[in-house]
Formats: C-alpha cells, sequence, structure tokens
C-alpha cells in the first residue's frame, strides 16, 4: 500500500535547520573504513534506508559496525583484503551509489556476490558500470537491459586501465577506482564533465595516494586505506529543497547549518542565485576534506532563465527542486543538457513535467531537457512515482499552490531524508500524510 502526501498553502518559512548528513558521504565513509586497517568512527552518519543498506551490507561482508547513538558509526576495518563472502544477496535498497560502488568493490574480492535492489533500483540500468569493469576484468552477469541484479563473479584479476566515461557519473568514476584499488598497475578515469569528487577526497583522507582534478583522477593499484575519524556534512540535495522554498515564499528566513559546499554538487546554488536568490553563506569552515557553510536563505522574486550547461553536471539531483523554482519565476526557464534525469530513481523529467501540467502549468519537453513556463500553480494530484526527489520537491510546490496537492508514493523519501516532513511542518509548512 502506498503513502500520499496532501500539502497545502503554509506559513513563511522560519528558524534555523539541521539538514541530515549528506548521503554521499555516508555511504564512503561506512566503505572505506570498512577498508581500512584500523577503527574509524563517522559522526553525522545520514539516518536514512540507503546509508544504512549500505552499512548492513559490510556488517554482512564480516564487517563490525556499532551504532553508539543515532548518527554515529564506528566501524572496525578488516583492511582491503579482509571482507568475507555473504550468506545470500545483498539488499543495496533504494541505493544506486551503493550498488555501483560496491559493484566496483566486489568485482576484486576472491569470492562471489549478488547485488539486489529494490523495485526502483531494479529498473535503473548498471551496463555504465559492469561495461568498465569488464574491461578490467571483471565478471559481472545482469538482467536482460543491463538491469539489476547484478552476479558478481570473484576470484578474477583486475588491472588498470585509462577509461573515459561516455556520459558523466561520480558513481561509475567511483566504482572503477575502487576496483581500481585492487587492479594491477594504474587506474585512470577521465570524464567529459566534472562531476563531484567525494570518492577522491575521502580516499586521499584514509591515506591512499591518488591524483585528481576536475574531470581527472589517477590511482595506483595495492595501496591500503589507514582508518581516520569522518565528520558527515548537512546534505546539500536535502538543503536544497529548503532553498527553493524559502527563496519562493513570501517572508520567509532560514538558516541552514553546517552544509556541505563540494564544488561539484553546487550547481542549484549558482543557478538560484542566476534567478536573483538572496543565498548567503557563514561559518566557513571544513569537515573531513569537505568545505561546510551555514547557507542563510531569504524571500526573494525569481526570474526564468537558460540553465548554462556547464552547471548541470553539478546539479543533477537537484533539478526537481529547481523545476518548482521555475515554477514560480519570472519568466521561462530552459534546461538542456539533461538526458541523465531520464535515468534516475524515475525518469525525472517526464515525471516533474507532468506533475507541473497537473497542477496548470505548461512544460515543453525534449530529450535532454525542458521549458518550463511560469505561471499561477492549481492545487491537484501528481505522482512521484516512488522518487524521493520528485516527492519532496512537490511538497515544495503546495506551500504555493491555489488549493491542496495530493503527491502520491511518498514512502522512499526515508531513503534520503527521514524526518523531512517533522522538519519542513516545523519550519512552517502544511504538510501531512493524506
Amino acid at each position: 500500500m502506498t503513502q500520499d502526501w496532501i500539502a497545502s498553502a503554509g506559513q513563511p518559512l522560519q528558524g534555523t535547520l539541521d539538514i541530515p548528513g549528506d548521503k554521499s558521504v555516508s555511504h564512503r565513509a561506512v566503505m572505506f573504513a570498512a577498508l581500512a586497517d584500523g577503527t574509524s568512527t563517522i559522526d553525522g552518519f545520514l539516518e536514512g534506508e540507503d546509508t544504512r543498506a549500505t552499512a548492513a551490507i559490510f556488517s554482512r561482508l564480516g564487517v563490525q559496525v556499532e551504532t553508539p547513538s543515532p548518527s554515529r558509526r564506528i566501524v572496525h576495518g578488516v583492511g582491503v583484503d579482509g571482507l568475507k563472502a555473504a550468506d545470500g544477496a545483498l539488499d543495496c535498497g533504494n541505493a544506486g551509489t551503493g550498488m555501483r560502488l560496491l559493484a566496483g568493490l566486489l568485482a576484486a574480492q576472491p569470492f562471489d556476490s549478488v547485488l539486489v535492489g529494490d523495485e526502483s533500483l531494479s529498473k535503473r540500468p548498471m551496463r555504465r558500470v559492469t561495461g568498465p569493469l569488464a574491461t578490467m576484468g571483471a565478471r559481472i552477469d545482469t538482467e536482460d537491459g543491463g538491469l539489476p541484479p547484478l552476479r558478481i563473479q570473484g576470484g578474477h584479476s583486475l588491472r588498470g586501465i585509462d577509461y573515459t566515461l561516455e556520459v558523466a557519473s561520480a558513481q561509475v568514476k567511483s566504482a572503477v577506482l575502487l576496483a581500481g584499488l585492487y587492479a594491477e598497475g594504474e587506474t585512470v578515469v577521465r570524464e567529459p564533465h566534472p562531476t563531484r569528487d567525494y570518492t577522491e577526497r575521502m580516499l586521499k583522507a584514509f591515506g591512499v595516494d591518488i591524483n585528481f582534478s576536475p574531470g581527472f583522477a589517477r590511482l595506483r593499484g595495492g595501496q591500503r586505506l589507514k582508518a581516520t575519524d569522518i565528520a558527515v556534512p548537512a546534505d546539500f540535495s536535502s538543503a536544497a529543497f529548503f532553498l527553493v522554498a524559502a527563496s519562493i515564499i513570501p517572508g520567509s528566513a532560514l538558516r541552514l547549518r553546517a552544509v556541505g559546499l563540494n564544488p561539484r554538487r553546487t550547481g542549484l546554488l549558482q543557478a538560484l542565485r542566476l534567478m536573483g536568490a538572496d543565498i548567503t553563506e557563514e561559518n566557513a569552515s571544513e569537515h573531513g576534506g569537505e568545505p561546510v557553510v551555514d547557507l542563510v536563505v531569504r524571500h526573494a522574486p525569481l526570474r526564468g532563465i537558460e540553465v548554462p550547461e556547464a552547471l548541470v553536471p553539478d546539479m543533477i539531483d537537484e533539478f526537481p527542486a529547481l523545476f518548482i523554482a521555475a515554477a514560480c519565476a519570472e519568466g521561462p526557464t530552459v534546461v538542456r543538457g539533461a538526458a541523465e534525469l531520464r535515468v534516475k530513481e524515475s525518469d525525472r523529467l517526464a515525471s516533474m513535467a507532468n506533475g507541473l501540467r497537473a497542477m496548470g502549468l505548461r512544460v515543453d519537453e525534449t530529450p535532454d531537457g525542458a521549458t518550463i513556463f511560469p505561471g499561477e500553480l492549481l492545487g491537484g494530484v501528481v505522482d512521484s512515482h516512488g522518487d524521493h526527489r520528485i516527492a519532496m520537491a512537490f511538497s515544495i510546490a503546495g506551500q504555493v499552490a491555489k488549493g491542496e496537492v495530493r503527491i502520491g508514493d511518498i514512502a522512499n523519501v526515508a531513503t534520503s531524508f527521514p524526518n523531512y516532513d517533522g522538519l519542513a511542518t516545523g519550519a512552517g509548512f502544511a504538510l501531512r500524510k493524506a
């Protein structure tokens, strides 16, 4: 049975919010701590279903992972050669990051593994990961169309490659680099556009000798990781919904504390500022190699823009939020170069376009983007297709709509943003379960 939300006109958003920990950093922190020599402590770990699934997988691979308190993990690393075969399939839940990175890691192990996911993840293509891994010598079988489950044959020696990604993807890059830790020789990954570099930064924090710059990464196989403590910053992708909501709801003023501003993650921040958003940065610091700031956002009139294509790879998860900002701007907003959105948890271009049409707007789709024509948002019924970011985006739209908005299939919000509705209603949203 699916769960729905009812969103309606709320209050101006006020106060200071602590956004949950960064999902991408949380996944990697558990993985790299498990592979390290020694014990690592992770603070700010995201208590979401996706990240818990990754932690549970490493427990099944023979790693002791303690939870002394919420958002804290103590990981007793077993070293790069210490993982053990699991009894049965490993369930990644809805976590595409978990499945793709684990594919690279498990392809190098001496034992067989099977990676499975939920209904949504089972529809997401994995060939862009399995292809380069096969070039390195991995053996991974999939369902027709390159879909999960991934059946990984262990015991195959891997060799380093110099690989240029056809489509920029931090997950594919990370999978190849993880396999490269076990490969003979050097592994080089080149990207057509730079993507977020969480893996490179964190490998360096764990003592790996890795050379990286925007669009490029190189490491040699055979290195070991040294345990280190990680403080996970607040997740920018989660903060994005409140940046947009406070921008479009009159009278709003919010402070979002200690948000990670990885330079390959903040395309939405730049796009919103081009649209006229009032967002300032305060209390800059650094957590585990990641830049962190407080973001202070106040309501401001937005104008439609042509989103610079150079920003697209750095905001691929934030487009659902951007679509809502565009719906409330003055003048149309044009998005190009975002074909990646069609193979996320849902076809996000189609899902956002159809949802906005259901609320009375005109949206013209193209294969790699859309033009959003703003107007008065009406109440209506929209389907999130089980995609957490679609659901949260339309919860924002409901705050400025003329009538109630029913948002279908919202259960997966817990995968990336536990207690989103509680935090949102505490700030001023009108949002309830149907």
